[in-house]
């Protein structure tokens, strides 16, 4: 017993272990916070963002830009589909249990609820470049760390996209002052944009 007891506080020692667990607890804080965000001020912050986003040069120049369907409050960036439709190619990601498909988005009609009930294209795979990806995240860090919501779709999905520039999108209060627990497996965004700044 003894034996398993050392052997259990050394496994609660490593740095992946450690990092797991620090990840869930402040997914626990907070997707708490988020979905308590007063819907003026979710609405505030999204329009702030999504200003942010359309100065970037990379946004500007992109003819393809990937983004995702906010569901539980997540910071909204569909007035982008409106403004630039016609403009530019947007893509929304499905989820499979293993991996993330890419399909465009023809409008509201085409979007049916898939496997997690999040709103999805119903149209066929994209296969080509994508220039700019819209990253949502359960909290972000200004060294450009994000965590997700711990499936490691996205991790596993950007790893491929060497072409694309990563931009991590959050509300004010996702964005923490502290480093927040990472691994090598979790990708690291090339820009963060929170309503107050934009980190490079």
């Amino acid at each position: 017993m003894l034996f398993e007891s050392q052997i259990n506080d050394f496994i609660a020692f490593l740095p992946w272990v450690r990092a797991r667990k620090e990840k869930a607890a402040l997914r626990v804080v907070i997707e708490q916070q988020r979905r308590m965000l007063p819907d003026k001020q979710a609405a505030e912050e999204s329009a702030a963002v999504v200003e942010r986003i359309e100065l970037l040069p990379a946004f500007q120049k992109a003819q393809t830009v990937m983004l995702y369907y906010p569901i539980h409050h997540e910071l909204d960036l569909r007035a982008l589909l409106t403004k630039y439709a016609g403009q530019k190619t947007f893509l929304f990601p499905v989820t499979h249990r293993h991996s993330i498909e890419v399909r465009p988005y023809e409008g509201e009609e085409m979007m049916k609820k898939g496997r997690f009930g999040v709103p999805e294209p119903q149209t066929p795979t994209y296969k080509g470049t994508i220039d700019l990806i819209l990253v949502p995240g359960v909290a972000f860090d200004e060294h450009r760390h994000r965590i997700g919501r711990g499936g490691g779709y996205y991790d596993k999905f950007l790893a491929k996209q060497l072409l694309a520039i990563k931009v991590g999108v959050c509300y004010s209060f996702q964005l923490q002052k502290h480093s927040i627990p990472h691994t090598i497996k979790d990708h690291k965004m090339d820009m963060v944009i929170c309503p107050q700044k934009t980190i490079e």
